[in-house]
């Protein structure tokens, strides 16, 4: 699908902004409506970029979403015995009027990044004024219950 690319907000880093690059031309070659309609690209803390694309199923439960692909990918990627350590993370969906839109985390991926990177980065869209801003991983989630690995 063709879409109009959000330009990178002033305050995004040059990293992040090429996360957003790399996660808006991801989704340009795989989307399909009702089944590929979201893609993350991360970056981890060797600096390396990983993917995700959202994988809807026909029973909805099944569905994966894009970050946890990413995260998963990321994982596959590093050595033996290394940790997963996530630094930013940018989500992109493609919206009706046919532009791309910077999005939130669903809330179990909100757990999951956290438990990679409380400290990640991460990109959403805001509310009041739909504008994309960073927010911390743990502080999309108050009062978290923290699992000791």
């Amino acid at each position: 699908m063709t879409a109009a690319p959000v330009a990178a907000p002033p305050e995004m880093s040059v990293d992040d902004a090429e996360l957003l690059t790399v996660a808006q031309a991801l989704l340009s070659r795989v989307w399909q409506a009702d089944r590929h309609e979201v893609a993350t690209a991360l970056r981890t803390a060797d600096g390396r970029i990983h993917t995700g694309v959202h994988v809807e199923g026909s029973c909805r439960r099944s569905s994966i979403c894009a970050e946890g692909v990413a995260l998963g990918t990321a994982r596959g990627a590093l050595a033996p015995g290394a940790p997963l350590a996530v630094t930013s993370v940018v989500s992109v969906q493609i919206k009706p009027a046919g532009r791309f839109r910077i999005i939130a985390p669903c809330g179990v991926c909100r757990e999951l990044i956290s438990d990679y990177g409380p400290d990640t980065v991460v990109w959403i869209t805001t509310v009041d004024d739909d504008r994309p801003v960073p927010v911390r991983a743990l502080d999309l989630l108050p009062e978290k219950s923290r699992r000791r690995w």
